[in-house]
């Protein structure tokens, strides 16, 4: 028999009738934010930086050592530009009293990965220091190339799976991408947003991936 046929003969009958159970929804979960480095352009303006680089059609690595990029320096504090990225990207964390990191939470935005742990995260130069060098660095004083290692006015440094950072090295983006695809329109601002500020080159392979990357935006 229909439940509404007996929910009728109950009422007749002077019963109360109970509403039948109604599940609860339940909560997905929510998902930690992205880290958003300052200074990211939209995809039209990085287009049009990117039009803009001067494109080299080859490079001599011969002189480069990353001691010519000193790392890390005071930015706020009592915190180093390790230590500060790591704070600016956590959706929580808990700092020790010369500012080091005892735990946390972060979100790597190159592979999605999920930390709690400093430990487990580098800091990732978006342009590597020694593209950056190839690219025109190698002109620099030395002044100029510690205030472009630990550039945290513009979107050159990030909070990134230890793993990740190592598997990307010095690449530049026609040799390596993200593991997630989703990330690269902003990898892909990211970068070309440095280049411009820091009036770096770039190679044709490098622009034509770039190009491409921005084009998923």
């Amino acid at each position: 028999m229909k439940f509404s046929t007996i929910a009728a003969g109950l009422l007749s009958s002077g019963c109360a009738v109970l509403a039948a159970p109604v599940a609860s929804p339940v909560a997905e979960p929510v998902p930690m934010p992205m880290p958003s480095p300052p200074g990211i352009p939209s995809a039209s303006a990085a287009k049009t930086q990117l039009a803009g680089l001067k494109v080299r059609t080859g490079a001599d690595p011969a002189g480069y050592k990353r001691t010519l990029f000193p790392t890390w320096i005071t930015i706020s504090g009592t915190c180093n530009t390790r230590e500060y990225v790591l704070k600016r990207d956590a959706s929580s964390i808990k700092l020790n009293d010369d500012c080091t990191s005892s735990s946390g939470k972060w979100e790597s935005p190159y592979d999605g990965g999920s930390w709690t742990q400093a430990s487990d995260l580098d800091i990732d130069h978006m342009v590597p220091l020694k593209n950056a060098w190839i690219s025109g660095a190698d002109q620099w004083t030395t002044d100029k190339r510690r205030e472009f290692a630990n550039d945290v006015d513009r979107p050159q440094l990030w909070a990134v799976t230890d793993s990740v950072n190592s598997s990307k090295s010095d690449k530049s983006p026609d040799a390596w991408k993200p593991p997630l695809a989703s990330f690269y329109c902003v990898y892909a601002r990211s970068w070309v947003q440095v280049k411009a500020h820091w009036e770096l080159t770039v190679t044709s392979a490098e622009k034509a991936a770039l190009t491409s990357m921005l084009n998923t935006c």
